[in-house]
């Protein structure tokens, strides 16, 4: 097949071909164009039998991606990510249809690396050999690695709130690295001063076709690993909400228009709701929709110490999502610093996924959205979980993260005794109390495990029912009884019941965490009978974990 791609300006829809030379719409000036393919000669079906014998990857779907000549593809194996289905932190939060899109397994641990991949093929392929970016981490090392392996020269400007860690991997790759002491809307200004006066190629981030075009491969991957997923009988699924942590706003941007895409092709039958999430204390986008304005109001001293979403001017980028939401549904959330470092050690803890902070603004927001009632049990939602923990661990742990043995006594003494390591034991196990879980979903009854023995030296035993929970506690006599209240047989209700009539349990507390809608005769009853009720949805916080330890010790 040969590509008719063309350019269309996303504001008077005016279209010239794809080129080089091309910085805007020769019509109305607008610097945000968008490409435009012949759909017309894909034949979809016989698309969809030559998708199933390529290999997993970005490149899967080439016929949509702005290259004309595959000899130009820089590819290093990104796309192509797994969607994860939640268990544990789905039960938690009552949804039934919690997929998590696990872009840290690009060559580089972004979901950057699609953006690079297809931006430097781009480059490669008009000539281009010295390019320029403003980044606050991310793409700047995804650039600096597939411009390495493309032989182009990169000039990569960091605000100075970037880790340290992101500049120097840039730097390993090669490119010349320049820290600026500014914000990041500075950085970018900066730069674009650098580039136009050295004569140098400026990527202009959100303005770049290629930028977009490669972002909507992860709005395909979704609906066709959907699709397997759910095995609905239709070639590929559109989910209900796709959720993703936002600065400049490529991402959602560019899933949109993959969505658009597919639905012109008849691929998919609708598109998602899109849930745009920002820092607090950096969310321009944010502030104007709950203004109902179409133009965002920049932020000129950001606040907030993640500095990938610390974009103070998000420009056009915010019109053509407040378009989206206006046209297909959904809408503009934050949540704080604070917020998203406790989401990112309750993911860690209950799915065993590690992820950077602009992920763990994501989460926050979906958990506020799900407590809030916005998003629905039933609802299938995405979340993008955009890029690695690495390197702000310390950030997110804090100080007690480790409990150190001295053995220092014994460190020169050959073949040291078993009592010693005995001994050793006896100092952790020492601090131990003891807690019975009664949870019927197993995936939940595992997280509430995981996360009381993570917040302290907890022995924490589980039973997966009313009948079971009860013999379990009266064996234990535990210091906690933490319970579900649907339970078949013997609901939570009859546990704390049966637990308060009974002379040797009746002092031990009693915490409730359940998806129940509770009556206000069912609420004042509770709040007589138990030391803390939680509701399912609301996701077990870092404070809920301490508050439940300290009253333990």
């Amino acid at each position: 097949m040969n590509k008719a791609i063309t350019l269309e300006c996303t504001n008077c829809r005016t279209r010239v071909p794809l080129d080089r030379r091309v910085a805007g719409c020769p019509a109305c000036g607008e610097v945000m164009l968008e490409a435009r393919y012949d759909l017309d000669q894909i034949n979809v079906e016989e698309w969809l039998k030559t998708l199933r014998g390529r290999r997993e990857g970005l490149w899967r779907y080439k016929e949509v991606l702005p290259i004309y000549n595959p000899d130009n593809i820089i590819s290093m194996g990104e796309g192509g990510t797994p969607l994860l289905r939640s268990r544990a932190l789905a039960s938690m939060l009552g949804l039934k249809n919690l997929y998590i899109k696990d872009e840290r397994q690009g060559p580089t641990a972004s979901f950057k690396d699609r953006q690079a991949a297809v931006a430097v093929s781009a480059l490669k392929e008009i000539g281009v050999d010295s390019v320029v970016v403003a980044s606050t981490g991310n793409v700047a090392i995804a650039y600096a690695a597939y411009c390495a392996r493309a032989g182009i020269k990169l000039w990569a400007f960091f605000p100075s709130l970037t880790p340290g860690d992101k500049m120097r991997e840039a730097a390993l790759y090669g490119a010349e690295v320049i820290k600026i002491t500014g914000t990041y809307d500075q950085t970018k200004e900066l730069a674009a001063r650098f580039a136009r006066r050295q004569g140098i190629f400026l990527d202009r981030g959100i303005k770049s076709v290629a930028a977009i075009e490669a972002m909507k491969t992860i709005a395909y991957e979704i609906a066709e690993q959907l699709g397997d997923s759910l095995a609905e009988g239709r070639h590929w699924v559109t989910p209900d909400w796709f959720l993703q942590g936002v600065s400049g706003g490529m991402g959602p941007i560019g899933v949109g228009k993959g969505f658009r895409e597919m639905l012109d092709f008849g691929l998919v039958d609708r598109m998602p709701r899109l849930a745009n999430i920002q820092s607090t204390g950096c969310a321009p986008m944010v502030q104007a929709f709950r203004r109902g304005q179409r133009i965002a109001i920049p932020v000129d001293d950001p606040q907030t110490i993640i500095a990938t979403l610390a974009t103070g001017n998000p420009g056009r980028a915010y019109e053509l999502l407040y378009d989206y939401v206006q046209q297909y549904g959904g809408g503009f959330f934050d949540a704080s610093d604070e917020e998203a470092f406790n989401a990112i050690r309750i993911l860690a803890r209950s799915e065993g996924i590690s992820v950077e902070p602009a992920t763990g603004v994501t989460f926050a927001g979906l958990f506020k959205m799900v407590q809030s009632g916005v998003i629905k049990p039933d609802d299938v939602v995405v979340v993008n979980c955009s890029g690695h923990t690495m390197p702000v661990e310390t950030q997110i742990l804090g100080e007690r993260w480790q409990r150190s043995i001295d053995l220092s006594e014994r460190a020169n003494i050959p073949n040291v005794p078993q009592e010693g390591i005995v001994s050793a034991l006896d100092q952790i196990e020492g601090q131990v109390r003891r807690v019975v879980v009664i949870e019927d979903n197993a995936d939940s009854a595992r997280l509430i495990k995981r996360m009381l023995q993570a917040g302290g030296a907890l022995e924490v035993a589980l039973a997966h029912d009313g009948a079971s929970g009860l013999k379990l506690v009266r064996q234990m006599l535990p210091d906690m009884v933490i319970t579900d209240l649907m339970m078949p047989d013997v609901d939570g209700f009859e546990v704390i019941d049966t637990m308060k009539a009974d002379p040797d349990l009746c002092t031990i507390p009693i915490v409730v965490i359940s998806a129940k809608e509770l009556t206000a005769r069912e609420r004042a009853r509770l709040n007589e009978q138990v030391k803390l009720l939680l509701q399912k949805g609301s996701a077990i916080s870092e404070d809920v974990i301490d508050t439940l330890v300290h009253d333990l010790e």
